[in-house]
């Protein structure tokens, strides 16, 4: 007794407290995990390696030595952070799939068009040369995978959405690789009916976009979209940037382009919430490169202390402009990519190898796990629970009980003016 009286006054022998055993269970279907309260307290010794452009290291591959129970993370298709709120999302038999094998090049614009029961979405490569663009099928049983080019091309479109039976792409590209002229960073549309595409703006008073990276479409049919500077990173494009990464508000009735944020990094997914009072932002600035056209220094590294963060703004002004900056979710793994708002409120956003729920204030709900980046994601079906994740390397299904809006009756307000020109 007074050795180990004598050891604790050393601090030798203290017990580690607040640890919960197990940290780690099924709590569902197979393929379920539940992590206990957060894994607020981890059982020495534990740690999690560094992230880098070449390798991921999640949360599920921290190391965990004296709790045998963490290693159930690595398989698990879905990991649940708030156990409530997680399996009512899942609903009683939630599936994952890998349905298909693609290319590691960037893979994003994942558009559903609902009228044609079809998934369109983007494959992007450096120039010079036209990448076509890929569509799921389905209707056909299993689905099916092929490419498909409009008339003209889009090249490089890295964002989309459904608006007023055409799909709006944003298109990040800018050179002449694509036979038939010269091409900028811009907003297009397409008809899926036609197959023809439409430039909408390619400039802001005579600078080049950045990139058009991700966009959405407001109750009065008012474009937001960010444009952050990967395209010159990754030689997407042929001039080094003109204008400081920000994000835009473009009305397509008077052709203007108002700024509507400028204090990120590099803005990347953008979202609107059901009530169209909020935006969402994500910062990836955590991945960045070099823009000095002097250095040849293609690609973008990581710096995992960099911004990985989805912010909520108001939107003020009479629906112009986005006030009141606040961070909803820093993101554990890679960086938030892809971001969009299901129609219950949920914020989701594409983080490396997966895809994480929170509820629009932050919380941290659950997280879909893939063997793939996720770049992006969509939604579809008849009563839009099938749930599409695309990006390099894969292309896969989740189906559980959290619905997407409806793109073709969207429910945001109209603040009582009048038609968009779309």
């Amino acid at each position: 007794m007074a050795l180990f009286t004598f050891l604790l006054s050393l601090g030798l022998a203290t017990a580690q407290t607040g640890v919960v055993n197990p940290l780690v269970s099924q709590c569902g279907p197979a393929g379920v995990q539940c992590v206990n309260k957060y894994a607020s307290v981890i059982p020495y010794h534990f740690f999690r390696n560094d992230s880098t452009t070449d390798t991921d290291v999640s949360f599920a591959q921290t190391s965990v030595n004296n709790d045998t129970s963490f290693a159930a993370l690595a398989n698990a298709s879905f990991v649940v952070f708030d156990q409530k709120r997680g399996l009512d999302i899942l609903g009683p038999s939630p599936t994952y799939d890998f349905m298909f094998s693609v290319p590691t090049s960037v893979h994003e614009a994942p558009v559903y068009v609902a009228s044609q029961n079809k998934l369109y979405f983007s494959q992007l490569a450096p120039p010079p040369g036209f990448v076509p663009q890929l569509v799921v099928d389905l209707n056909a049983n299993p689905p099916t995978l092929s490419e498909f080019t409009s008339d003209p091309p889009v090249y490089a479109p890295n964002g989309g959405t459904f608006y007023n039976g055409k799909i709006i792409w944003g298109a990040s590209g800018g050179n002449t690789s694509i036979a038939g002229g010269e091409q900028r960073a811009g907003l297009r549309t397409l008809d899926p009916t036609t197959n023809k595409t439409v430039t909408l703006t390619n400039n802001y008073y005579g600078y080049y976009f950045n990139t058009v990276d991700d966009l959405i479409v407001d109750g009065r049919g008012h474009v937001w979209f960010t444009d952050p500077q990967y395209s010159w990173f990754n030689r997407l494009t042929d001039t080094p940037p003109q204008l400081a990464s920000a994000s835009y508000r473009f009305d397509p009735a008077t052709g203007e382009t108002v700024v509507v944020d400028d204090t990120l990094v590099q803005p990347n997914g953008i979202a609107l919430s059901p009530d169209g009072r909020n935006i969402y932002i994500s910062d990836t600035g955590a991945n960045t490169g070099t823009i000095d056209p002097n250095l040849d220094i293609p690609g973008s590294r990581i710096n995992q202390t960099g911004p990985r963060t989805v912010y909520k703004f108001d939107v003020v002004d009479e629906g112009r402009g986005l006030a009141g900056r606040r961070p909803l979710f820093y993101a554990p793994d890679g960086v938030p990519d892809g971001l969009k708002v299901a129609a219950n409120g949920y914020v989701v956003t594409a983080t490396a190898h997966g895809v994480d729920v929170l509820d629009p204030y932050g919380s941290y709900l659950l997280r879909v796990q893939t063997n793939f980046t996720v770049q992006n994601f969509a939604w579809t079906g008849a009563d839009l629970t099938e749930f599409w994740m695309v990006g390099q390397g894969g292309v896969a299904r989740v189906r559980w009980a959290l619905k997407g809006i409806d793109l073709t009756k969207p429910p945001y307000p109209d603040y009582g003016c009048q038609g968009s020109g779309l």
